[in-house]
């Protein structure tokens, strides 16, 4: 097999090889490719990723590209991580949002809906060229953001093999086995890529649901997205656990003047820890993944993507967490929805398991979070600002005229370099 890493100059590499390295027995790849159009950062990066397998014991061809047709050719798994505009751009879709009041999130929102329109004909470049050059049955497994929009438009534009993955469901699943103090549960999972409960918690050998009792209490938070604080009685009205990034629904005056408040974006934060991280990273003696990578936010993202690889490849029929399409699990939403649930993994197949627990306000806010996905998927690959603003007043976070007009105005002509299709 041969596995190429689409994205390699990113400061997460490193967390990504340490599951190479981990499932190295069932999940063995006889080429690991590094690809990125950066050649400093994949240099950088990759010289440390180059350690990290030569120390484990790794045998197999170890390869450097800018040439993204190079890393694609007869490649079963694609891995992608890409960010269009670098981390100048996430800050810019962080900043301009606060301007009109409104929330700038690199994923949620106007910051997020900015990525998608960058990031989303990038990766529909991607599965083109890698229907011409990867292996017949290779999948491709993304975790560049927005997560749940690229796959809302992978799978249901292409026929490739695909699945959007997120480290937010792995931490919520952990959240709640550190309040319960065990793993021996089962559990239902229900929503939208960063918008998502779990609705269902059962520990095995009994069968109470026991999610209204830690509702609240498990930590599910991320160390990019702090839960700010929220009522409890509010848990008695929306009874499940909640992605923190619901936070951004649950208490939004509240997170933009945090965000307002702030002396520096989270974007800027990260700048900061990847110029710490790109140092370590330059030592020639470094061959581990430095603890403080941790600080970055994508914990357990190695383990949610590699573990998901090793079910698919090893054929093994395993539940996991991740974007694929409905096909009837989530009985309120379209069949060929994408939405985020437990899917049973296979070589060939994604199997949604049904869900059967949720609320009216699960439903409402999904389908309406799904309507603005939709519409930006259409945005971003048409080029149409008249179903941009649609896309941005169909977002509960957005949806004023007075403000989503001028916003993207100005969201648009910041980003123009990368927006071809609107210009």
């Amino acid at each position: 097999m041969k596995a190429a890493i689409i994205g390699a100059g990113s400061t997460y590499t490193p967390e990504l090889i340490e599951g190479f390295i981990d499932r190295a027995e069932n999940l063995h790849f006889d080429t690991i490719t590094l690809m990125d159009i950066d050649k400093e950062a994949l240099d950088l990066v990759g010289g440390l990723a180059k350690r990290q397998l030569i120390k484990s014991g790794y045998k197999g061809e170890i390869v450097f590209t800018e040439d993204l047709h190079n890393a694609l050719d007869g490649s079963t798994f694609v891995f992608a991580q890409v960010r269009p505009g670098k981390m100048a751009g996430r800050i810019r879709d962080e900043k301009i949002p606060l301007k009109y009041g409104l929330l700038g999130q690199e994923t949620t929102g106007a910051g997020g809906f900015m990525q998608a329109l960058r990031t989303t004909p990038v990766i529909m470049d991607l599965v083109a060229d890698m229907k011409r050059l990867s292996a017949d049955d290779a999948w491709l497994i993304n975790f560049s953001n927005p997560s749940g929009i690229i796959a809302e438009a992978v799978l249901n534009l292409t026929d490739t093999n695909m699945i959007g993955l997120c480290n937010c469901p792995i931490n919520m699943v952990k959240g709640i086995a550190d309040a319960i103090g065990s793993y021996d549960f089962d559990y239902e999972y229900v929503g939208l890529n960063h918008l998502s409960w779990i609705t269902s918690v059962i520990k095995h050998g009994e069968t109470e649901n026991i999610v209204s009792k830690i509702a609240g209490i498990a930590d599910t938070s991320m160390k990019n997205n702090p839960i700010a604080h929220i009522d409890p009685i509010l848990f008695k009205a929306i009874p499940y656990v909640p992605s923190s990034y619901l936070d951004y629904y649950y208490a939004r005056d509240a997170q933009i003047k945090k965000c307002m408040d702030a002396e520096k974006c989270r974007g800027e934060i990260c700048v900061e820890i990847e110029g710490k991280l790109r140092e370590q990273y330059s030592d020639p003696d470094l061959k581990i993944k430095p603890p403080e990578l941790a600080e970055r936010g994508g914990a357990l993202y190695s383990t949610a993507a590699l573990s998901a690889a090793e079910a698919i490849a090893c054929d093994k029929g395993e539940l996991h967490v991740v974007a694929a399409k409905n096909n009837g699990a989530v009985p309120f939403m379209d069949k060929d929805d994408v939405v985020e649930v437990l899917c049973k993994l296979n070589r060939h197949s994604i199997e949604p398991q049904p869900i059967t627990v949720y609320n009216e306000y699960i439903i409402g806010l999904m389908r309406a979070v799904k309507a603005y996905e939709k519409l930006t998927v259409r945005a971003a690959l048409e080029g149409d600002r008249d179903v941009a603003l649609e896309a941005l007043m169909a977002h509960p976070l957005i949806g004023d005229i007075g403000k989503a007009k001028p916003l993207l105005d100005e969201m648009l002509e910041a980003n123009k370099e990368y927006l071809p299709r609107f210009f």
